[in-house]
């Protein structure tokens, strides 16, 4: 199983570990993409702030994480999985799994990201601010620049099971799974049953819970059925809509009624 995290918009200070390291991140076949984001946004960040803080759409109560990013090839990292933090990623708790769930979580999580493109929760990085709806001056949209890239690297990434996508629309943009892979992919949405709306905070919280639970469960779904079937198990109301062509993925709504 592979599944598709976005990253957070908060994130954990840098650790004290040794700086990045770009060519010892997961999916090397991205690197020249990432070199050529680090460089710009280091650059665009150790520059005019007022402009740096514009493109990465921070408002003035942020305009400290700019910072972050001057500092990339230089700070102390840590595993992904503690740099990002969040709704998600607190429901998630990786740090509180079981032996045998962290290393599930090591092979089967890839979380997206404007700067990376994707890591695994075991890469190493610092602390940073760039989401994947920014511009840069020169590399322009962060979605279109990491797409073909993406498009070389993730088919082999997802092998032959699951691929669950809890990705939001922005992140997606980077990688659409097409034809064979497309058809083993699983969308899932949170709706508020009452209501039939997408409520942000708990749609991200219950994703981190339904994360969770299918790693710790005592064997991971191998396709989009098998994993209906399992949220079904584990008490979950879904409705489940099969695509109606070859090379669409499945969209799964996971319904809730309370929200917490």
């Amino acid at each position: 199983m592979l599944v598709l995290l976005p990253p957070s918009e908060g994130k954990a200070s840098s650790g004290r570990g040794a700086p990045l390291k770009l060519e010892s991140l997961s999916l090397p076949g991205l690197h020249e993409a990432r070199e050529a984001v680090v460089e710009e946004l280091v650059e665009l960040c150790a520059g005019d702030e007022a402009k740096a803080c514009e493109v990465l759409g921070l408002s003035e109560g942020l305009r400290g994480e700019v910072a972050k990013n001057t500092a990339l090839r230089t700070a102390g990292t840590r595993p992904a999985g503690e740099i990002y933090t969040g709704v998600l990623y607190d429901a998630l708790g990786l740090a509180s799994l079981d032996t045998a769930a962290k290393r599930r979580a090591a092979r089967s999580l890839l979380v997206f990201s404007g700067l990376w493109g994707a890591v695994r929760v075991t890469d190493r990085i610092p602390s940073y601010r760039c989401s994947m709806g920014v511009r840069l001056p020169g590399l322009g949209a962060l979605g279109g620049h990491w797409r073909a890239p993406m498009a070389e690297v993730l088919p082999e990434i997802a092998g032959r099971g699951l691929v669950l996508d809890l990705r939001s629309s922005a992140y997606a943009a980077a990688w659409k799974p097409k034809g064979e892979v497309a058809g083993r992919t699983a969308t899932v949405r949170v709706l508020h049953a009452p209501t039939r709306k997408v409520v942000s905070h708990f749609n991200k919280a219950t994703k981190g819970r339904i994360v969770r639970a299918l790693l710790s469960a005592p064997a991971l779904p191998e396709n989009p059925a098998e994993l209906v079937e399992a949220l079904r198990g584990l008490g979950y109301v879904v409705e489940a809509q099969a695509p109606a062509q070859t090379g669409r993925p499945w969209s799964l709504d996971v319904l809730v009624t309370e929200i917490h």
